[in-house]
């Protein structure tokens, strides 16, 4: 199957797509600021520059989309029909490092919170942040 768009369009739409600052992890921010919670975003010193970083309780939290990170279990993630190898590579290459990254920052003895970007879709996105805090305070 070939892709709708022509390739220079493809990399420009490719090329706007963030790492940082997307709309799930502002979402995440916002609802833990209004808690009251503090935090560092992006620390470069830690492996994998975590979304945030929750000092006070010892908690690290990424904020990964479905996509980009190979959340299997969700309907927001589906393998391109086009060019499978190079997306079949680069995501599994994304899941490994994540692996990687948490393994070492479970060794240096922080607690390490996922969040998913289909966790956080409207209708159940007050459910998930009440969870993401309980697991901030209570794990």
């Amino acid at each position: 199957m070939a892709d709708k768009v022509d390739k220079k369009r493809r990399s420009e739409i490719m090329s706007s797509i963030r790492g940082q600052n997307t709309k799930p992890e502002m979402i995440v921010r916002k609802y833990l600021f209004s808690k009251g919670f503090r935090y560092r975003l992006h620390d470069k010193s830690l492996p994998g520059k975590p979304d945030i970083k929750l000092t006070k309780y010892n908690s690290l939290v990424f904020i990964n989309g479905c996509f980009w990170h190979g959340h299997t279990d969700c309907k927001i993630y589906v393998m391109p029909k086009t060019n499978k190898k190079f997306w079949y590579s680069k995501i599994e290459n994304n899941v490994e490092r994540d692996k990687r990254n948490i393994e070492l920052l479970k060794n240096l003895g922080w607690k390490i919170i996922v969040v998913w970007e289909c966790e956080i879709k409207r209708k159940n996105r007050e459910l998930a942040l009440q969870n993401l805090v309980d697991k901030i305070l209570n794990e």
